[in-house]
């Protein structure tokens, strides 16, 4: 199966919102004013490691994907819910969901799917996989932005939320430069990619990882 490679060296500008692009709703900052602004030093404590399963469970797998690779939607529709049901929710495995930024559509969406916190985190993330050819169709920024914002309603945000959480540009700094630490740390080149107990391996089917876990279990 073709993985999407990574592309090094996305700099803020590239993933921001680009010439005259309002990430929010009209006569509010664009996201590139704010990440102007709050230019400098990004504090990394901002991003939290979003996970699940028991911080006690023998396995941890870190999952790297980014919200517009079609083979990570793929692996979570099909893949992640036979995981979940088999490994995390039965306290095997903890599950790290690691955000990767290819383009500022996937960043964009980060912000949406952090929008609603810890608790929500998860489901706003599957449903953006599970609709992902629906709000990344095209390569209308504006329209992208947009369709973001009605997922984010869907899953219960209100306007206040999206627009404060969609004009962040000290959090979205601290976003990319987690995720370029991460990708440095672990050497990620392409998604999905997963750390399985400190190992690197790219994307695969439940049965080859079904034989990992077991193999790492004992």
């Amino acid at each position: 199966m073709q993985r999407r490679t990574f592309l090094a060296g996305i700099s803020l500008v590239a993933l921001g919102a680009g010439a005259g692009l309002w990430l929010t709703r009209p006569g509010q900052p664009p996201l590139m004013a704010a990440l102007a602004e709050g230019s400098g030093e990004a504090d990394a404590s901002m991003v939290q490691e979003m996970a699940l399963g028991s911080a006690d469970a023998p396995v941890t797998v870190v999952e790297y994907a980014s919200f517009t690779c079609p083979h990570c939607a793929a692996f979570h529709k099909t893949v992640f819910p036979q995981i979940k049901a088999n490994y995390i929710d039965t306290g095997k495995v903890r599950f790290v969901y690691r955000e990767v930024y290819f383009d500022r559509f996937g960043l964009w969406a980060g912000m949406v799917a952090r929008c609603g916190g810890e608790g929500r985190y998860f489901g706003i993330v599957d449903l953006i996989y599970d609709r992902q050819r629906d709000w990344a169709a095209g390569n209308d920024p504006a329209k992208i932005a947009a369709n973001l914002r009605t997922l984010g309603k869907v899953a219960g945000l209100g306007d206040g939320d999206l627009d404060a959480c969609m004009s962040d540009g000290e959090m979205a700094q601290a976003m990319v430069e987690t995720w370029e630490q991460n990708r440095q740390r672990d050497g990620i080149d392409s998604t999905p990619s997963f750390v399985i107990d400190g190992q690197k391996y790219g994307n695969m089917s439940y049965e080859d990882f079904a034989r990992i876990l077991d193999a790492k279990l004992g």
